[in-house]
């Protein structure tokens, strides 16, 4: 296993130090104790929202859902929270999402898809693009998707469905160190796969808990990577950590589009972990990675490619 301690610089150091004193990972934690320590997580790193930004709660395709907006919409992002599609949910990114709408200018509307095990595949998923239909149905300007680990997973496949019925609808995606194949529900080793922050242990008990069982493959809505065509989907930014086992993913999911003649741009983001949003106030890394959101955001938003700085 690589040597993380030698690996890490010292604010990342010091912002897995701080998470494992709040949330301690130890072995065979039950869907309630992940959930109660992740709650405890978001709420010891939860930064006050901007004044400018308002949020309302709203509901979509009978999905309860949170709306921000800080002003005239220059667009719309429609955001899924991540968590293993097991734990988080509007409160856990609220101040991600208010940040979001203050820095771009965007109405940002945050999805509270139901979870699992109480909800298993493809339930998650189906919630999830009915209300983002609604919502980019009832929308002015461009419309994006975005949403990190699973919530990057959600959308991610979303696009893929609904570039099949409405092309175009969707302007572009900002995936944020998103779980896009099967790889960490294997039992075969991948890259980083004890890494602090998120391992493949972890993975496969999301992966089981989504799936109600051991995952399958073959469904590009549980898995993009499973798709068989990458053409027409609309501008991509991938953000992955380089010491994350969803990294590789990452990589794999770019060369796809980029194959299929989709724009599309890769950051790994040098010495970072799985969860490092959190640490954008502790970590230059982060900071700088959470910049680069900012302008993703900005850029597909406006239809304007490449992205700067990417």
């Amino acid at each position: 296993m690589p040597d993380y301690d030698a690996l890490l610089d010292d604010e990342i150091l010091a912002f897995l130090a701080r998470s494992d004193r709040i949330a301690p990972k130890t072995p065979g934690l039950s869907v309630a104790e992940r959930r109660a320590n992740f709650d405890r997580l978001w709420r010891n790193f939860r930064e006050l929202s901007p004044e400018s930004v308002t949020s309302v709660s709203e509901t979509w395709a009978g999905v309860p859902c949170r709306s921000y907006t800080s002003g005239p919409d220059a667009f719309t992002v429609v955001f899924f929270h991540g968590g293993g599609w097991v734990i988080g949910g509007l409160d856990s990114h609220d101040d991600l999402c208010s940040e979001l709408c203050a820095r771009t200018g965007a109405r940002v509307v945050a999805v509270d898809y139901p979870l699992a095990p109480e909800t298993v595949f493809p339930g998650c998923f189906e919630a999830s693009f009915a209300a983002f239909s609604e919502i980019a149905d009832a929308a002015d300007g461009a419309v994006l998707v975005a949403g990190d680990s699973a919530g990057g997973n959600l959308a991610a496949a979303i696009a893929h469905a609904d570039r099949k019925e409405n092309a175009g609808r969707i302007a572009g995606q900002l995936l944020i160190y998103p779980v896009l194949g099967l790889a960490t529900a294997r039992e075969t080793p991948v890259e980083n796969a004890e890494a602090p922050g998120l391992t493949q242990a972890d993975m496969r008990f999301f992966w089981e808990a989504r799936c109600g069982g051991p995952a399958f493959g073959g469904d590009a809505r549980l898995a993009p990577l499973e798709d068989s065509d990458f053409s027409g989907l609309p501008p991509t930014v991938i953000l992955t950590a380089e010491f994350d086992p969803l990294a590789e993913e990452g990589r794999e999911y770019a060369a796809a589009l980029t194959n299929a003649g989709v724009k599309v741009a890769l950051v790994e983001e040098a010495g970072l972990v799985h969860g490092h949003l959190r640490a954008r106030r502790m970590s230059s890394r982060a900071k700088a990675s959470f910049e680069r959101m900012v302008a993703s955001l900005i850029a597909l938003g406006h239809g304007d490619w490449p992205v700067p700085g990417l």
